[in-house]
């Protein structure tokens, strides 16, 4: 079994389990069919994001602390995939020839006979000041997360859900590693939300411990009440995949405090004579300015800035805000480098909102009509160009409310996994009430340049 591991990390495997639901939930031998919004992702790395503890101080044997720590996980993931059984799938596809040869080619979850999710246990002899301290996130926290490089139809063989424990000398790190076809960020989170939330009840003795706040939907949304399977008109996946290497990158996290956050959405409304562009368009607004004057592209270079638009509250009707699956589409908004650079941050901002403001219903049942005509997989190298920046993730999200009974982590991290020139990703700054914490990942002489970027790092918190 190939391990998230490379064979020069420092961080090693103690062991590992796979896990599948305390108790078979119904529907778990039927086959769960994939719409556009999942199958698109085949192509697309795990999303692979974790948190960093400091072990408690009060502990007396660490050994002891860390065998029950991943005891309890053990029994609480069980229990968290009575909800979310399709985690503990894997997936399968249905081929074959229809009359006049057209290719029939779909893929599907199937938890029947499946071993389950993955728990994996790892030891690193550093601290969480040697994962902190440097400006640059480490190479080595990539080795917190299985599959790595790992696409989503790899889930054919290997466990949609992976969370690995890895143990620092002072310090704990809980990854998960969630297949992209089976979920995007909101269902993410949902999971790792819920996942805490067990955990907490069940080891705080509570009897209904196998009850969770938000139940996920786990019925799959396809547009035009059509139902799967969806074909995908392929002969094999060799057809879709191109597996896609990160060239060589710097990755630093730079906070944003909720004054600085909130002097950038007054300044961009101001200078667009509106009060409708929120605090993360005007920040995203600033990235993209200050990523693409970093690159020095010329003036007549059309550059790019992509938002991960969650579709949920955007159709009609509504899907519900608790909808388990892909429901996320990119919102691409364009413009020369002139025009991008030659104007205030306010009329970015002001185009970044009406970007998102057109991505409507009728825009995404749009997309899913031509999926249906012309099915398409999304490749790295032709979303993702080189002159863009894409945003991904939110800040929104519930990151630093899991606890595992180790307090309130130190610090978000993530792994190898979709990382390109001119990746963002938006987390909630640890001390909450609005701030900002961004993963930004360029090559070093761009990195170099927005370090040196006034408009920038001013607004960037120490």
């Amino acid at each position: 079994m190939a391990l998230s591991t490379s064979l020069h990390s420092p961080v090693k495997i103690v062991s590992d389990w796979f896990v599948r639901p305390h108790r078979i939930p119904p529907g778990y031998d039927q086959p769960i069919h994939l719409p556009p919004w999942d199958m698109a992702m085949l192509n697309i790395h795990y999303i692979q994001k974790g948190l960093l503890f400091a072990k408690p101080t009060e502990v007396a044997d660490p050994e002891s602390f860390m065998s029950s720590l991943l005891d309890n996980l053990r029994h609480s993931l069980s229990l968290t995939l009575v909800h979310f059984y399709p985690l503990a799938g894997r997936l399968a596809t249905l081929q074959r020839m229809d009359d006049g040869d057209k290719p029939f080619y779909t893929i599907y979850i199937s938890c029947k006979d499946s071993p389950g999710a993955r728990l994996v246990y790892a030891t690193l002899d550093m601290t969480v000041s040697d994962i902190l301290s440097p400006t640059y996130v480490p190479v080595v926290v990539q080795s917190f997360f299985d599959h790595d490089k790992a696409v989503g139809h790899d889930g054919h063989s290997q466990s949609l859900l992976t969370v690995q424990v890895t143990e620092l000398e002072d310090g704990v790190f809980v990854g998960c590693s969630m297949n992209h076809c089976v979920v995007d960020g909101t269902s993410f989170w949902h999971f790792f939300n819920s996942f805490s939330e067990i955990f907490r009840a069940f080891t705080g003795g509570k009897t209904d411990f196998e009850v969770i706040s938000r139940p996920p939907v786990l019925e799959r949304w396809f547009a035009g009440n059509r139902k799967g399977p969806m074909n995908l008109s392929f002969r094999d996946a060799g057809e879709f995949l191109d597996r896609f290497e990160a060239p060589v990158l710097q990755e630093r996290i730079f906070h944003f405090s909720a004054e600085s956050i909130a002097a950038l959405k007054a300044r961009a409304n101001r200078e667009s004579e509106t009060s409708k562009i929120s605090s993360f368009q005007s920040l995203s607004a600033l990235v993209w300015r200050s990523v693409t004057r970093a690159r020095k592209f010329p003036a007549h270079q059309v550059t790019g800035c992509r938002l991960a638009a969650n579709n949920r509250h955007r159709l009609d009707p509504p899907l519900s805000p608790d909808y388990f699956g892909n429901s996320i589409t990119p919102v691409r908004t364009s413009a020369t480098v002139g025009d991008l650079l030659g104007n205030d941050l306010g009329w970015a901002a002001w185009k970044l909102h009406l970007s998102v403001a057109n991505h409507t219903s009728e825009v995404l049942m749009a997309w899913n009509e031509n999926w249906f005509k012309t099915p398409a997989i999304y490749k790295m190298l032709e979303t993702f160009d080189p002159s863009s920046v894409m945003l991904g993730s939110s800040p929104r999200f519930n990151k630093y409310g899991n606890e595992f009974g180790m307090g309130k982590a130190l610090a978000l991290r993530s792994g190898y996994a979709n990382k390109f020139d001119g990746k963002v990703t938006g987390y909630p700054g640890r001390e909450g009430v609005g701030s900002i914490d961004l993963e930004i990942c360029l090559p070093v002489s761009t990195m170099a340049a927005i370090e040196n970027d006034p408009e920038f790092m001013g607004a960037v918190t120490v």
